[in-house]
């Protein structure tokens, strides 16, 4: 009976230790649509790629690789292309330590700069510090202000790696013209958006979409029910885009196939509508979070094109968007 007694209390502790995920997502969301531009600012300044100087690749032979990010110079925290150009330049050595984030590990380089004909010194390093482009806002939580957009990570594009950000911006967006995707090529959306008229601030980069705080005006905007991924159903739906101007409209879709295991890729579907195929070929770039509604609810949001058929692509269940966004 005692050792029954003990083996119910240790019972009880661990039910009360075992973590529990509860989201707190509304049942209802603003289902958006509307094109927006992206501006994210690196972690670190990522290196992208080298250059020779006096026919050596001094960067490369000293240790750096592609992806790399770096994070100090001189034992100096940087977080940008011109705070690393200046603690360069106060340096008194043309050795230069640099502290780099790989496969998140911390390591160190030091590169001996070469000044060229004009005294100014050269890394061999092309590195960037910020990623700007199009994409759609999928949805807004009118209870919390955090907003979901893309349903896929920002890559950059000459390491083909998920882009660390510190920080970013979403901006509104009008469209001016589309490039049409053909077989084995998608197209893409081309925009214009203010940098001054900012709309939310970008706060994680995660592989299921970008997530933030929304910060402009939501007063009118209409909800509509969250639809949870057991709901969704092969057949008929809608996706909601821009593809001129600023305006907001429904596409007709047919779902061909749902996945659950997967993460990402979880709705197949083909454009059915002739006037969206006519304008854009197909599913094409900045397209990505175009919500997917199907029986009056979000399932889910646009998020690959499959480039051997344009009119067809992919979408991610808009309930993983929302747990992923309240992290």
């Amino acid at each position: 009976m005692k050792c029954k007694k003990i083996f119910l209390k240790i019972l009880i502790s661990l039910l009360f230790i075992i973590p529990l995920n509860v989201f707190a997502y509304s049942d209802y969301i603003i289902a958006s649509g509307k094109t927006i531009g992206i501006e994210v600012n690196s972690k670190g300044i990522l290196v992208v790629g080298f250059y020779k100087i006096d026919d050596k690749y001094i960067a490369k032979e000293a240790g750096f690789q592609m992806g790399d990010s770096i994070t100090k110079v001189n034992g100096i925290e940087v977080d940008s292309i011109s705070s690393m150009i200046e603690t360069i330049n106060k340096g008194d050595s043309n050795k230069v330590n640099f502290t780099i984030l790989r496969d998140k590990k911390t390591l160190t380089v030091d590169l001996n700069l070469i000044k060229d004909d004009t005294g100014v010194l050269k890394t061999g390093l092309y590195v960037k510090d910020q990623i700007n482009g199009v994409g759609t806002l999928t949805y807004i939580d009118p209870e919390t202000k955090i907003f979901g957009a893309l349903g896929h990570e920002i890559l950059e594009n000459t390491t083909a790696k998920k882009f660390e950000i510190r920080d970013g911006k979403i901006f509104g967006a009008s469209v001016s013209s589309i490039t049409k995707s053909r077989s084995g090529s998608a197209g893409e959306k081309n925009a214009n958006y203010d940098k001054e008229n900012i709309d939310g601030e970008i706060k994680d980069n995660d592989v299921t979409g970008i997530y933030g705080t929304y910060n402009d005006n939501i007063s009118g905007l209409d909800m509509i029910e969250v639809g949870k991924k057991e709901e969704a159903k092969t057949g008929d739906a809608v996706i909601r885009t821009v593809i001129k101007d600023n305006v907001v409209e429904e596409f007709s879709i047919n779902i061909l196939g749902l996945d659950t295991a997967s993460k990402t890729k979880n709705i197949l579907f083909e454009i059915t509508d002739n006037n969206l195929l006519e304008k854009t070929g197909g599913v094409v770039q900045g397209m990505s979070g175009s919500p997917i509604i199907q029986n009056n609810k979000i399932i889910g949001a646009v998020n690959y094109v499959i480039v051997n058929d344009t009119t067809k692509g992919y979408g991610i269940f808009i309930t993983t968007m929302l747990e992923e966004g309240e992290k």
